[in-house]
């Protein structure tokens, strides 16, 4: 059993221009007290063939957690514009927010992002080198959570012994107890996060 639950991720700034920074909000559920850190990263991924292009945005440190619901607002720094090849810089890209405990990553959140220009005579007739400055992203409301068993060394509640490891599992899906929104079975697939479940 997971000891943390992902509640909700709200979106201050959204849709927004490319370059602008990504701001944000997780809810989360704890429901044993943890004394370490929990470590949330978000990664924007241009191209799914090639992880060496993953640009880590940001990562934030959170606790120790107390038992309860807990929030956090994030704010990641924009992708850099020269780490994107010109051909994945339109279109649809994905962002992904994990959390980690102990350096063990027990959950991910991909969302798909559109980026286009923000006007309709570039959208039609795109420049030939990239304009960074002209645009603009729209984070979809579409998502996908995977998560992750791995040994959290507290005492969970309702069982009286530390949790054990375990190989990873995954979820297409949040539950009904997880994140309040749709999945993202009706969004585009040419384009899928890095390491979540298809």
């Amino acid at each position: 059993m997971s000891i943390v639950t992902i509640r909700n991720v709200e979106w201050f700034n959204n849709p927004a221009r490319f370059l602008d920074s990504y701001k944000f909000r997780v809810t989360f559920e704890c429901i044993a007290p943890l004394p370490d850190d929990l470590e949330w990263r978000l990664i924007y991924v241009s191209s799914p063939g090639d992880e060496e292009l993953d640009q880590e945005l940001d990562d934030c440190l959170v606790g120790p957690v107390p038992v309860g619901v807990n929030s956090f607002e994030f704010e990641g720094t924009p992708p850099d514009p020269s780490k994107i090849p010109p051909e994945d810089a339109l279109g649809v890209a994905a962002l992904i927010l994990t959390g980690s405990y102990k350096d063990q990553e027990f959950v991910r959140v991909g969302y798909y992002q559109n980026t286009e220009y923000d006007n309709e005579e570039m959208k039609e007739n795109p420049p030939k080198q990239i304009q960074f400055d002209r645009l603009v992203r729209d984070i979809s409301t579409k998502f996908r959570v995977t998560r992750f068993q791995i040994k959290w060394d507290v005492v969970p509640p309702q069982q009286g012994r530390p949790t054990a490891a375990g190989a990873a599992a995954s979820a297409a899906v949040p539950s009904a107890n997880d994140l309040d929104g749709a999945d993202d079975e009706d969004a585009p697939s040419n384009k899928t996060p890095n390491g979540a479940s298809s």
